[in-house]
């Protein structure tokens, strides 16, 4: 079989959440990413789905939630995404020390990652620790941000020179990381050294690296620690196939390796194929359109409630079932409305 193309990095990354309201004002107000999209999970279209991203939903910049305020709390163990990273301009950490205590948000010191190994130069990453409402850990990785960045700060909420500039990294807990480092190489990512100094278990990671300049990293952990799915967990990570080509090819090498994926399903705004990794983490490859503005213009994404294709069908039956509502504005936020 040909060896398929190389996934460019992460997509998106899907989480659970309690309280809409609550995930909004955080992920919107207080983080400063834009709503690119509001609608509801195709899957079960009584709950909402956020989509947060840079100002234009590019890809490997998509952080979503599904609400679902009846599920309890989760725990993080091994067969799941154990962290997710967002890269932030060098020398913004004292910023968002402050605007994590100016929202009351839970954080911890920050620290030096070293990554090093016989094939890699050895470097230094600085990281600060935090979750959101419902205790989902999250890190911010302060890095250098090139002048071709593909990512597109908003900056309705938080200045260009601190604003989230898409993924790092996702950290998995794995029980048996051999299997799954194996797969990931055969998704095109490349062992690059381990990552010393560490907060999880073990103290520390195999790190792997993908082609792309966003969301290029996963890194491993081994654990014998279990977890379980629910509030402040992650649901799965998707990696980018950009074109059908890309993803049949890589589905391809998935069934190869002796993994079940999914037939291709439209998501409407991409489209995907799903398949559960050897230790358990939900894995999705997402083609790189048709995106966020092929529904919405790029000026009113957010703004209402997209229902794709039969769903539109059964409008008022679903905004029955959905809570309302408010999407922060800074001028509502200055003003503590």
């Amino acid at each position: 079989m040909t060896d398929p193309t190389p996934t460019p990095g992460i997509h998106h990354v899907t989480c659970i959440a309690s309280d809409p309201q609550e995930s909004l004002d955080f992920w919107v107000e207080a983080l400063g990413l834009r709503l690119v999209k509001r609608s509801v999970n195709q899957d079960d279209p009584g709950t909402y789905h956020f989509f947060f991203a840079d100002e234009e939903g590019t890809p490997g910049t998509s952080m979503t939630f599904f609400p679902w305020a009846d599920l309890p709390q989760g725990e993080v163990g091994a067969g799941q995404v154990a962290r997710t990273a967002f890269r932030v301009p060098e020398d913004s950490l004292d910023y968002w020390e402050g605007r994590f205590e100016e929202h009351d948000i839970e954080y911890s010191d920050r620290f030096e990652r070293v990554i090093d190994g016989p094939d890699v130069d050895r470097t230094t990453e600085i990281v600060l620790p935090f979750r959101d409402p419902d205790g989902l850990p999250l890190e911010l990785v302060a890095v250098s941000i090139p002048d071709d960045d593909p990512t597109v700060p908003w900056t309705e909420f938080v200045p260009e020179d601190a604003a989230i500039r898409g993924f790092h990294s996702v950290t998995l807990w794995e029980s048996e990381p051999d299997r799954t480092a194996a797969l990931l190489e055969t998704m095109g990512l490349e062992e690059a050294g381990t990552v010393s100094a560490d907060d999880g278990p073990g103290g520390q990671r195999r790190r792997f690296s993908a082609s792309g300049p966003v969301g290029k990293y996963v890194d491993l952990v081994e654990t014998g620690e279990r977890g379980r799915q629910g509030s402040g967990t992650v649901h799965h990570v998707a990696f980018q196939t950009p074109t059908d080509d890309d993803q049949m090819a890589m589905r391809s090498a998935v069934r190869e390796a002796g993994l079940n994926p999914t037939r291709q399903i439209d998501r409407h705004w991409f489209r995907s194929v799903y398949f559960r990794e050897f230790g358990g983490v939900l894995f999705e490859l997402a083609t790189s359109g048709p995106g966020y503005t092929s529904d919405e213009p790029l000026e009113g994404l957010g703004e209402r409630l997209v229902l794709p294709g039969e769903f539109e069908q059964r409008r008022g039956e679903i905004e029955s079932q959905l809570a309302d509502v408010t999407v922060p504005r800074p001028e509502t936020a200055a003003s503590g409305e």
